[in-house]
């Protein structure tokens, strides 16, 4: 089975607090225009689809998600172009880490991101230095509250999701990238409220921090994450069960 980062369940928990913020609305436009280059009927683009849901997540007003969709499909004129890119590098204590990038300018975001690696011991690599440690996945979570887990597990694979994990407070489902749509509507079939549900990298094997690492290795995802351009900051860790539960 795929390994399960905890990175994932601290993310979730942050984005209550991150909604808050003008940048999380930012970055949410942003993955709405690039995915509606394939199209702006999001029933014909699951992209869309994916991106339309975070937008709801946070309540996004519909003008914002309309203007971006127009930015997408051409609709909208003089708009500068956005970049997809994939950063790959190492944090402190080894751990591998994965960026989804979206930027106007790819010459200031790469020595920006470069910096902030460097700050927290780490350092920017090339293309291809840790992607193979990854796979890229349908990434499902639910609370666990007043769920019985198996059969959630039972649910889920019979709607051909691959792995069911508790972390924390939540499951973590991990689905072909191709099945999310389908596992995620099998769920929510059974009146089962998704927290999130998107195409991610999960980690192949995990590397278990002690408090202190676990701590800075933290900083620095969270630091990644502030940045304009990131939009997915993706590793391979697993915290001890104290420090995740104060995360929690």
């Amino acid at each position: 089975m795929a390994g399960h980062s905890h990175w994932a369940s601290i993310k979730h928990k942050k984005g209550a607090t991150d909604a808050k913020k003008g940048k999380a609305f930012s970055k949410i436009s942003r993955m709405i225009t690039v995915a509606a280059r394939k199209g702006g009927d999001p029933d014909m683009n699951p992209k869309l689809q994916l991106a339309l849901d975070k937008a709801r997540a946070v309540n996004m007003p519909k003008d914002n998600v309309e203007r971006a969709i127009q930015k997408g499909t051409g609709d909208s004129a003089g708009d500068t172009e956005l970049f997809e890119c994939l950063y790959e590098g190492y944090g402190p204590h080894g751990v591998a880490l994965m960026l989804e990038i979206l930027t106007d300018n790819k010459n200031r975001t790469a020595p920006e991101i470069r910096k902030i690696f460097e700050r927290f011991g780490g350092n920017m690599g090339e293309a291809g230095c840790v992607s193979w440690m990854f796979e890229k996945k349908g990434l499902i979570i639910v609370n666990s509250s007043n769920l019985n887990e198996d059969e959630l597990m039972m649910l889920v694979l019979d709607a051909s999701a691959e792995d069911l994990q508790k972390v924390g407070d939540v499951f973590q489902v991990i689905c072909s990238h191709a099945d999310l749509g389908k596992v995620k509507k099998a769920i929510e079939s059974k009146n089962i409220k998704v927290e999130t549900a998107e195409v991610s990298w999960i980690s192949k094997n995990n590397i278990d921090l002690e408090d202190a690492a676990g701590r800075k290795v933290l900083r620095l995802m969270e630091t990644l994450e502030e940045h304009d351009d990131v939009q997915n900051v993706y590793s391979n860790f697993n915290l001890p069960q104290s420090l995740l539960a104060e995360m929690q």
